[in-house]
């Protein structure tokens, strides 16, 4: 479902440490913009911030998740879906950032089945023996219909809040294995996912029936679908197959190949790339205005 790309050509001590110096310095940095009051595009501050964490019932459980959004009004609601390591500080940094932006943000726990996040406490501790051997049998059991049957118990979740607008769209926005998750959020509520942005996004394109790709035809959302480059260098057909999936569904969609490499949104991530992560970054605000 989702490779590891950026452990390849890394310092292979670098995941050894639960969290680097350098996660250090790129999430301090991540979590001071995600309260900077020069952000035009912001609704507020951190502090103009409401968040907690949530339980949501699933056919398959009680999921839990981090809820953030402003401490004033009603806006759009988002289901974030995170990388291979999980919900964990990173997530809820880049979950505050776009609350503070103007948006009801639900970054879900998609390994609830195995326990309450964290599961793994960064990125680097999943690139570990360890890491992974606790990853893999929670991936396996995210099936299509298991990711499908969360993302519409997500969405009722949003819209029983008072913090969501239901006068608006909701939106959905994911990295790695959470990229394809976002079109399988708009396909499971249609009539109430307008936006789904995938970063980096793995598997979106697959020889299986239900392929993300050849779900577009049942949403009625706007895409964003942003790729890396040594993503794009190992298939270059993804970007060509979802362009034809979009343009026969008839659905908008905004599909480019970034001069970063997988990862790079995600401010514990050893590829993360501050400028590149920012124009993404950008571009899905620009699509969440649809909502």
């Amino acid at each position: 479902m989702c490779e590891d790309p950026t452990a390849q050509g890394q310092d292979s001590g670098e995941g050894n440490r639960a969290v680097s110096r350098r996660e250090f310095t790129v999430l301090g940095a991540a979590i001071a913009l995600a309260g900077c009051t020069a952000d035009v595009r912001a609704a507020g501050t951190s502090s103009n911030l409401r968040e907690r964490m949530v339980e949501i019932t699933t056919a398959d459980g009680i999921a839990d998740a981090f809820f953030v959004y402003p401490a004033q009004g009603a806006h759009p609601g988002i289901v974030m879906w995170p990388d291979i390591a999980g919900l964990r500080e990173a997530k809820k940094v880049m979950a505050r950032r776009l609350a503070a932006a103007g948006y009801a943000v639900l970054c879900v726990n998609q390994y609830y089945r195995g326990g309450p996040a964290p599961i793994l406490q960064s990125f680097s501790e999943f690139r570990t023996p360890e890491g992974q051997t606790k990853i893999k049998p929670l991936r396996e059991a995210l099936t299509t219909e298991a990711v499908t049957r969360d993302a519409g118990a997500y969405v009722t979740f949003l819209d029983g809040e008072a913090a969501v607008d239901k006068t608006r769209g909701i939106g959905s926005n994911g990295y790695c294995m959470g990229g394809p998750f976002t079109v399988r959020t708009a396909a499971a509520a249609p009539r109430r996912v307008g936006a789904a942005a995938s970063f980096h996004g793995a598997g979106l394109v697959t020889d299986e029936p239900d392929s993300p790709h050849r779900l577009l035809a049942r949403t009625k959302a706007a895409y964003l679908f942003a790729i890396a480059r040594n993503d794009d260098a190992k298939d270059p057909s993804v970007k060509e197959q979802l362009r034809k999936a979009a343009d026969a569904a008839g659905v908008p969609a905004e599909i480019e190949v970034y001069p970063a490499d997988h990862g790079w949104c995600v401010p514990d991530s050893p590829a993360y790339d501050p400028i590149e992560a920012d124009k993404a970054w950008e571009r899905m605000l620009t699509l969440f205005d649809r909502l």
